[in-house]
């Protein structure tokens, strides 16, 4: 199988250049960049092995139209949202495509405007792409030939909460406060994002509903059954990447702790990138380089803390897109990602 990588050259293309061509299942790596065609792979990420036999012809950025000749079963978007739809156009009909960006994940066109602050770039695509947060749309993905990749603070958010919501255990708004590592924010050269300026450094930034991915959160659980109402505090940590997030919802008077617990199992027992910890709480260092989603729960009360805790680059982005893309083509879910942490 041929595989595409838009943008491969940022964090979440590169990480895919370095998923897919250990995918036993992948043949040819087809690495794309508009700004350095023609250009090694290898001097963008001398990281990468140079004797790789799946990347095309040695490793040599391809062009758009190189890709689009190459014809390849699925192609990966990790360009930037309000670019990704249009750039990934090409593809539309022959392709499969999972797009990394935000610009499919939203259903309601006005919703999307008003996080992004313009159109969404292909709103008549919008009712046909499939939110690609495996395990909850798993059978929708295997037929879908657009899926659009969730974001990282959605996934470690939603995962942990969608069981409950869906059992109608929770009752008025959801709080959310997270932690991201600098990785979240992209490859890009920016004051704020230099190491002068992150190390022994904490702190939150764009705080509460008018955050971009709150949209997202709250469209999943309106179509979950749930209110749809998520206050979200996100804060950046001196972390190269990872990220942890606590999640406070008050649950219905009579629910009781068994309750809780059977809807996490009912909803993850069999999930092979889902680790339920009990009464403990996940670290980013326990999920670090997999494509696991660790997640804990303590109750005062009828307040429920629920933490959870990913690789904001892998279960929050580029391992995410591979179990889309292992799903869609009827592939061992796990085929080419880990379930181990680094050391």
């Amino acid at each position: 199988m041929k595989a595409a990588i838009l943008g491969a050259t940022g964090y979440t293309g590169l990480l895919l250049c370095r998923l897919l061509q250990l995918h036993p299942d992948v043949s040819t790596v087809l690495p794309v960049s508009s700004s350095r065609a023609g250009e090694a792979l290898r001097d963008v990420d001398p990281g990468i092995a140079p004797d790789s036999t799946k990347l095309w012809d040695g490793g040599r950025l391809l062009t758009l139209e190189e890709a689009k000749g190459q014809r390849p079963e699925v192609v990966f978007s990790a360009l930037p949202h309000l670019e990704s739809a249009r750039l990934c156009a090409p593809f539309f009909g022959t392709s499969v495509v999972v797009d990394l960006s935000a610009d499919f994940r939203l259903r309601s066109a006005g919703a999307f405007g008003a996080a992004y602050g313009a159109p969404p770039p292909e709103p008549g695509l919008l009712g046909s792409a499939v939110y690609g947060l495996c395990e909850w749309h798993r059978e929708r993905i295997r037929s879908a030939d657009l899926i659009a990749n969730p974001g990282c603070y959605p996934t470690a958010t939603l995962l942990p909460l969608l069981p409950l919501t869906a059992a109608d255990m929770i009752e008025g708004g959801v709080h959310v406060s997270a932690i991201s590592g600098i990785s979240g924010a992209g490859r890009k050269v920016r004051a704020e994002y230099l190491f002068c300026e992150r190390s022994e450094n904490a702190g939150a930034y764009a705080p509460g509903r008018s955050h971009r991915h709150v949209a997202e959160m709250e469209e999943q659980l309106r179509g979950a059954g749930g209110s749809g109402s998520v206050l979200f505090i996100p804060h950046l940590a001196p972390l190269r990447k990872g990220m942890s997030v606590t999640t406070i919802v008050e649950l219905r008077a009579g629910v009781e702790d068994r309750q809780v617990e059977s809807a996490l199992q009912d909803a993850y027992g069999g999930a092979v990138f889902v680790s339920l910890r009990g009464a403990s709480i996940p670290q980013t260092a326990d999920v670090r380089g997999t494509n696991r989603c660790d997640i804990g729960w303590r109750r005062e009360g009828r307040s429920l803390m629920l933490f959870s805790a990913l690789d904001n680059l892998m279960k929050g982005a580029s391992g995410q897109a591979v179990q889309n893309m292992n799903l869609r083509f009827g592939l061992a879910e796990a085929a080419g990602l880990s379930r181990d942490s680094e050391i």
